[in-house]
């Protein structure tokens, strides 16, 4: 056992976040934590590398355990260069570097001194530290960041960029135990394919806080984050969706038979009372009375329990039996609420048709020779490397469909577009205008930029059903919202005007397992067009549709 998590109570104001959350890690095992957005999981990572000790329970590590972890923020370290940020964080680096360094020039004869400088020249060896700026460079090859990105400032890289560069670190410190929280967010096909790499090969334990399915079908173990608790569940994600099933099928019968329960002790209990209140003889009373505040004690015990968080995929819950099914759909937990058009008035009709097209910028093209034609009810994946030109074709396609002036600069074919098409656009990232604005003034705005009608009442429905609470949430900033609840606003914004056509840039990143199958399961029976980009090969599996080649395929 390298690390023993055992938490009694963890809590944010009047928000219980944990309540007996307990679970185990051996050396060596790989973990996938998985939970609902909001269910904590970031929270306990910064608990267990000590950044966050304002809880009841105890997180132990195993004596000379070395830990790494990967952050979500930089404050103290914008100026300091890739290089001397990564090599800051590698275990014993900075103290081994400073008596390499410094020690010759003032040693001299110090015999303490002479062994400390030894010892330091053999352990910095041992760690292969003097071949760590070569090793960088192959391993940001691998995540395709350039070797010279390692001698700029840490402030000057992307947020994409910024996360590459918290996995070299974490892969390079070859720790005892790596806590990694969404890795594969904005990551390339090929990038991935470099993490699970390193991730099946890696010797130190693992933490990874993901829900891309890609990674968790390589791990040992899924510690799934729910109802305050923490549930563990041996195997990979495919036997993970087997176990969960049994489990909740089991606990939603046990909740299912306790709602009886009250019901029956309901009744029992005005069945007493009246039959109290008829009785004259004082000992049938009594008696009456005995019962009536046995059953009041079961019933507010009973009462007391809170309604777990159920879900079971759907191809599981496709299996269950019809009683199993019409509990399950009764007490699930609750998911957005996604309706998208579903009219059968479909036809042949064009909407976007690309010939030989090559787009780029300045004197260099990005990619030639794209062809594909994308009629009503059709998908299109579009698949390569990041920077290959995905999203630059994307923004030529926004371009058309808004009779606006083109970034992009086209060395070849011609690229059209249907006249008057209603698009529905999810971004990456949220434009900037929307990020000062309170949820409720974004989704507002959002409205009123497309001369679209609404009214408090919607707004509140909208943030009902994207999982949002209208009481609190409407006041939120939209830059202070987690990543997964900034996804979802994405997804009002991009079913606000009933597409024809919707255009899905890496839609999975910040979604939790339910919310993915939903968005699955709103685009299968959507019956207009699909233009997506996902490197989630569940999700490209789901949603299916001619994968059209941007860039080469290397």
């Amino acid at each position: 056992m390298i690390l023993n998590v055992d938490i009694t109570e963890k809590s944010f104001g009047d928000k219980q976040l944990y309540h007996e959350l307990a679970f185990t890690l051996a050396a060596g095992e790989k973990v996938g934590l998985i939970g609902r957005n909001g269910t904590g999981k970031s929270t306990l990572l910064h608990m267990i590398t000590g950044d966050d000790r304002d809880y009841q329970g105890d997180i132990t590590l195993k004596r000379g355990t070395i830990l790494i972890a990967s952050r979500q923020e930089h404050h103290g370290h914008e100026d300091k260069t890739v290089l001397d940020y990564i090599q800051g964080d590698l275990p014993e680096f900075a103290e081994l570097h400073h008596i390499i360094t410094t020690y010759p020039a003032t040693m001299g004869d110090n015999q303490r001194k002479l062994q400390r400088y030894s010892d330091a020249l053999e352990r910095f060896s041992q760690l292969n530290y003097f071949q760590t700026e070569d090793e960088l460079t192959q391993m940001f090859a691998d995540y395709q960041l350039p070797a010279e990105k390692l001698e700029v400032p840490l402030d000057t890289l992307s947020g994409g960029q910024k996360r590459m560069v918290e996995l070299v670190k974490v892969q390079r410190a070859k720790a005892h135990l790596a806590l990694i929280d969404e890795p594969t967010n904005h990551m390339d096909y090929r990038a991935k394919e470099s993490f699970i790499k390193w991730l099946k090969a890696a010797q130190e334990a693992i933490v990874v806080i993901t829900h891309d399915r890609d990674v968790l079908r390589e791990v040992d173990k899924i510690i799934e984050i729910r109802n305050g608790q923490a549930y563990t569940f041996r195997g990979n994600y495919e036997q993970y969706l087997s176990i969960n099933k049994n489990q909740v099928t089991a606990q939603v019968n046990e909740y299912d038979l306790t709602q009886r329960r009250i019901s029956n002790l309901g009744e029992d209990l005005i069945r007493f009372r009246r039959m109290k209140e008829k009785a004259h003889d004082p000992g049938t009373v009594k008696r009456f009375k005995s019962q009536e505040m046995k059953v009041a004690a079961e019933l507010r015990r009973l009462s007391a329990i809170k309604q777990p968080s159920f879900w079971i995929d759907r191809e599981n819950a496709d299996d269950l039996n019809p009683k199993m099914t019409n509990a399950y759909q009764k007490y699930k937990a609750k998911n957005i609420r996604m309706t998208a058009k579903t009219d059968d008035s479909r036809s042949s009709q064009m909407l976007v048709q690309a010939h030989e097209l090559s787009l780029g910028y300045g004197d260099s093209p990005l990619f030639a020779g794209v062809d594909f034609t994308l009629r009503e009810g059709e998908r299109i994946r579009l698949h390569g490397r990041n920077g290959a030109g995905k999203t630059t074709l994307v923004n030529a396609i926004m371009a058309k469909v808004h009779d606006l002036p083109q970034e992009s600069n086209v060395f070849g074919g011609t690229l059209a577009v249907a006249k008057e098409l209603a698009l529905g656009l999810y971004e990456q990232e949220i434009d900037p205008k929307y990020l000062p604005m309170t949820l409720h003034d974004g989704i507002e705005q959002s409205f009123r930029d497309k001369g679209l009608p609404l009214n408090d009442q919607k707004i509140k429905q909208l943030m009902g059903e994207y999982l949002f609470n209208p009481a609190s949430d409407g006041d939120v900033p939209i830059n202070m919202l987690s990543g997964g609840q900034k996804a979802r606003f994405q997804l009002i914004r991009m079913l606000m005007n009933d597409p024809s056509i919707l255009i899905l840039d890496e839609p999975t990143n910040h979604l939790d397992l339910p919310s993915i199958e939903e968005l699955e399961n709103t685009l299968s029976t959507y019956q207009g067009a699909v233009i997506y980009i996902s490197h989630d090969s569940y999700f490209a599996k789901k949603v299916g549709g001619e994968t059209v080649q941007i860039g080469t395929a290397t």
